[in-house]
């Protein structure tokens, strides 16, 4: 059995259906209607233990109301979900013991606390041993660079501190499944990268991870699977390498050069590439299939012409990613089969 299991999962909430203004909310209070959404339809999914997976979609396509049936946040309306055997919503003390869950926008701090309190409540509420509390607090620690922020009260933190507390509060307990919802927003290049690392470790160590994410580079060192959901149904659910090689392939390379070079020229030189002109003079993008060019090779042609002063690439996001998927008409998992 898979270590996450869902079947037929839906959860449908009630929506007012209010006309605007004062009357229509007096209306709405004496005789309340309501209109039925469902936020998530008829999910079927399956984790094995160890695996990294990216839940991507766009805003409002059911990632969020995804995590909270499986972590048990919420009851599902209909259908069966079980995480390590557990039912989320009926067992939910002995379900959060084996899940670490991290939210973006929400945290799980204690507002009025320094960082080190609220650490050390969660180690009494998991009841983790002290040396092992110790032990992976210093792990953290190296990854996260939590020293400089352990006495500040979390009111007071950055968004990328809080980022950088928030996960360690994830992880504290060493959970069997972790949940991570956009966990690098905010960070700077440098504890982007160590966290990416980080989370390869777990996954590696044999963590489960489902990761929901507006930054393709974070799935892309993580994930190895791809499952993306719209309008509540999964519209996706296959290998990282596919969706890239169908659906990323495309680049842009943005260049400043020393000197003018026609249009022309620069197609001749590049006939599979589109060129255009940017709006700083000798300014030009050059927008390519990586799988036919590659950036080395653009900047090694076009060196001879003039001289390159500055060089940017533009690297495709999970949005691009999700809309060449719906564009290209991918069809339904399993040939319409999805759950």
């Amino acid at each position: 059995m898979a270590l996450i299991e869902a079947h037929g999962l839906t959860k449908a909430f009630r929506r007012p259906d209010k006309a605007a203004g004062l009357p229509g909310a007096l209306k709405q209070l004496v005789r309340p209607r309501f209109t039925e959404v469902n936020a998530v339809e008829g999910v079927d999914l399956s984790i094995e233990a160890g695996e990294a997976v990216a839940y991507v979609g766009p805003n409002g396509a059911g990632k969020s109301t995804t995590v909270k049936l499986l972590t048990g946040i919420v009851r599902p309306t209909t259908g069966e979900v079980r995480v390590g055997g557990l039912v989320p919503h009926r067992d939910r003390i002995a379900n959060a013991r084996q899940i670490g869950v991290l939210f973006g926008q929400r945290t799980q701090l204690w507002w009025d606390l320094p960082v080190r309190e609220s650490l050390a409540l969660l180690r009494d509420m998991y009841r983790i041993p002290a040396g092992r509390y110790q032990a992976r607090l210093a792990m953290l620690d190296d990854t996260l660079d939590l020293g400089a922020i352990m006495n500040v009260v979390a009111r007071k933190l950055s968004l990328g501190q809080r980022m950088r507390a928030d996960l360690a509060c994830a992880l504290i307990h060493n959970p069997r499944v972790l949940y991570l919802d956009e966990p690098t927003i905010g960070l700077d290049i440098a504890v982007k990268d160590r966290v990416r690392a980080l989370l390869k470790g777990l996954r590696d160590d044999g963590t489960t991870l489902m990761l929901t994410t507006h930054d393709l580079g974070d799935i892309e060192d993580t994930c190895d699977r791809i499952v993306i959901i719209d309008h509540g149904r999964i519209v996706f659910d296959g290998g990282l390498a596919e969706v890239k090689d169908r659906y990323a392939r495309e680049r842009s390379v943005h260049l400043q050069l020393g000197a003018v070079v026609s249009v022309d020229e620069l197609t001749g030189c590049f006939p599979a590439a589109a060129v255009t002109v940017g709006d700083v003079d000798r300014s030009y993008t050059i927008t390519f299939d990586k799988s036919h060019l590659t950036a080395g090779q653009i900047l090694t042609t076009v060196l001879p012409l003039a001289d390159i002063i500055e060089v940017r690439i533009d690297e495709p996001t999970i949005e691009d990613v999700i809309r060449r998927v719906y564009a290209g008409d991918l069809v339904l998992q399993a040939d319409g089969d999805a759950g």
